[in-house]
């Protein structure tokens, strides 16, 4: 199994209460409100910078080229990855200044500091664990998703994050991310190191399930 694909099964409960959210069904069927997503994708523009500057401290990390490269390649992908949110957004007439001035709310900054923190007081591997239910994850809930668009009479109203999130570019990223834990334990882990990773996943995976919740209170 993949380094990745250990994690995910040593935390099969959290992994699906985060893949199975509430939000992503609703989601998925086009019955959440439209406000929730709002809320969400406001939260969510500012969860991308700050995974834009966990990238960065990747790069910062990084003892190879190789990875150096893969870093500037992810950090390249999350900011294109925004023009979905300032594209929506601008939709909405939310202009930037307005989405870029909006707070970021406890979960949103839970998460985030989380990750930075893991590869500040780690190394580049644990920055990578920390980033994988986002970076993995996101591409294996739009695969979910995907059918769901043509199951949908009319036109889906989130057919454009279900369509970023399955499509070749987010599949890709998906799986180079993958393969650079992969790269980066290649040798082996102590039982102990795996017991570090696993917590680490964990935590991020549980933060993941707090961000979905958190559009899911907004309205309440």
């Amino acid at each position: 199994m993949t380094l990745f694909e250990t994690l995910k099964d040593r935390c099969r409960p959290e992994w699906e209460a985060y893949t199975e959210h509430e939000f992503v069904t609703e989601l998925g069927q086009g019955t959440l409100p439209l406000a929730v997503f709002q809320d969400y994708l406001v939260q969510d523009f500012h969860f991308l910078v700050q995974f834009a500057r966990a990238n960065a401290l990747a790069a910062y990390k990084s003892r190879t080229l190789a990875d150096i490269t893969a870093a500037h390649r992810a950090t390249g992908a999350i900011l294109a990855e925004t023009e979905l949110h300032l594209r929506l957004t601008d939709r909405w007439g939310i202009p930037r200044a307005e989405l870029e001035a909006a707070a970021e709310k406890q979960a949103t900054v839970a998460y985030t500091r989380y990750v930075l923190d893991s590869g500040m007081a780690g190394d580049l591997l644990d920055l990578h664990v920390a980033l994988a239910p986002c970076t993995i994850g996101y591409a294996e809930i739009g695969a979910h998703l995907a059918p769901r668009l043509a199951e949908h009479d009319g036109e889906h109203p989130y057919g454009e994050w279900i369509s970023e999130y399955s499509g070749a570019e987010f599949t890709a990223a998906a799986g180079a991310a993958i393969e650079q834990l992969d790269v980066l334990s290649d040798g082996g882990l102590t039982d102990r190191r795996l017991d570090e990773l696993t917590e680490v996943f964990r935590t991020a995976t549980r933060l993941e399930i707090d961000f979905w919740q958190q559009a899911l209170d907004s309205t309440g």
